[in-house]
């Protein structure tokens, strides 16, 4: 079977089956069965011509043609590992391009940039990771780009309605509305957005530049969230989570169009925030398995949220799909299934909380999620720290709130150890 070949027979190769040779002729690489490891800052062009076309392409100097392959450069610019990787990355939510990036934050910041210029303004659902929050309140204001919030688990109407002030506000002051930016389900609070619905907002307020609507999809992605198929512009992804899923590494991830991909490319290579060749090595391997991690590690996830739901001290528990029906029916139309990270509120306090994480013994205490060992965090704490009390408030992220993520352990054992934690509460 070609290296770049979807189908076989008529067949359409599922994603788990192409990740184990899309992208990878092994025939180039003295007939390795997997990828080797490309640890080089340099590669050596066939002739002064071959070098001058590559440097064409890569800075866009003249357009590419249609069969017309970039050749390697510097791996700032392009590296195999990288380029294998950015392909099969691509298989999963059959988007055109894919880039990888030196963290999720890298990605993020990278995108929103290249999307954005002084005088343009960021609407963005609230709570996002911590670091996402910190880039646009105030790091992107420092920058002459305005930025507002909208709450996650919002109306559709209130979506549009917020789309149409800031695009409003934003063009009376000469900018535009460039991104509108979802988290979706949101971190730490679970609450879904609709992005289909953000997409007709978007395009609602037409004009020559309509807003680039941009979709972490960190938390479902990409098994059981497809943000491109539902109208989202862009994917972003923090690897360093399910996709990497082994907590040994810290890279990202922009999945879209080649046209929208190319310019945050273009951003990328100047700012320097692209993925080593080792991280790209890892993940590639990381990518074999990652239907199989995401399955057991969800399968587990809800043995344990049914058990917590009926635990007298636990107060509620938040999942992709939890609350009112509007919120049960978004995740029935959009999402395939709840992932493996929720929350859940304590009844009590910060006392009771952290009564309850220094008790455990299974569940390691930490940060992240999405890796085969199960965490556990507390965000008010930790993650969200910066946030103001009243945004704490206003987003749903108390002193009561506990974020587990679950890994691949049995799910019984997990359960005795919260079992006894909450013992302690």
């Amino acid at each position: 079977m070609s290296h770049d070949r979807r189908e076989l027979g008529g067949r359409r190769l599922a994603p788990e089956t192409l990740m184990m040779g899309f992208g990878y002729d092994p025939a180039l690489s003295e007939g390795a069965i997997k990828p080797p490891l490309f640890q080089s800052s340099t590669f050596v062009f066939r002739s002064a011509e071959d070098g001058k076309r590559f440097f064409e392409i890569a800075y866009g100097l003249r357009k590419q043609e249609p069969d017309e392959a970039l050749g390697l450069i510097y791996s700032r610019i392009n590296n195999p590992n990288l380029e294998i990787l950015e392909d099969r990355l691509a298989v999963w939510e059959d988007a055109e391009r894919a880039l990888v990036f030196s963290s999720g934050m890298a990605a993020i910041s990278t995108s929103v940039l290249a999307m954005s210029r002084p005088g343009d303004t960021v609407l963005y659902t609230a709570p996002a990771y911590g670091g996402t929050e910190y880039l646009f309140d105030r790091i992107l204001p420092r920058m002459g780009v305005q930025t507002r919030s909208i709450g996650a688990g919002c109306s559709n109407d209130q979506m549009d309605a917020a789309v149409r002030e800031a695009h409003g506000v934003a063009a009376e002051k000469g900018g535009r509305l460039a991104v509108i930016y979802i988290e979706t389900p949101a971190n730490p609070t679970n609450q879904m957005v609709d992005i289909a619905a953000a997409r007709a907002s978007a395009e609602a307020v037409g004009g020559k530049e309509r807003p680039v609507v941009l979709v972490d999809n960190t938390f479902l992605g990409p098994l059981w969230q497809k943000p491109l198929a539902l109208g989202a512009d862009l994917a972003l992804y923090s690897l360093t989570k399910y996709v990497g899923g082994h907590s040994d590494l810290i890279a990202g991830a922009c999945l879209g169009s080649g046209e929208l991909v190319a310019k945050v490319g273009e951003m990328r290579t100047i700012c320097g925030s692209m993925a080593d060749p080792h991280t790209a090595w890892l993940l590639t391997r990381s990518l074999e398995t990652l239907h199989l991690r995401m399955q057991a590690a969800q399968a587990g996830a809800e043995t344990v949220t049914a058990w917590l739901a009926e635990h007298p001290k636990v107060a509620a528990t938040l999942a992709p799909g939890d609350g009112d029906a509007a919120q049960q029916e978004l995740f029935a139309r959009q999402c395939q299934g709840r992932g493996s990270t929720f929350s859940l509120r304590l009844k009590g306090g910060e006392t009771e909380a952290f009564r309850f994480l220094n008790a455990l013994r299974l569940f390691k205490l930490a940060v992240s999620l999405g890796g085969t060992e199960s965490l556990a965090s507390h965000p008010s704490s930790t993650t969200h720290s910066d946030y103001s009390e009243a945004a704490k408030a206003r987003c749903g992220i108390g002193p009561d709130l506990v974020r587990l993520s679950v890994g691949v352990e049995n799910p019984d054992d997990l359960i005795a150890d919260l079992e006894q934690a909450l013992a302690a509460v």
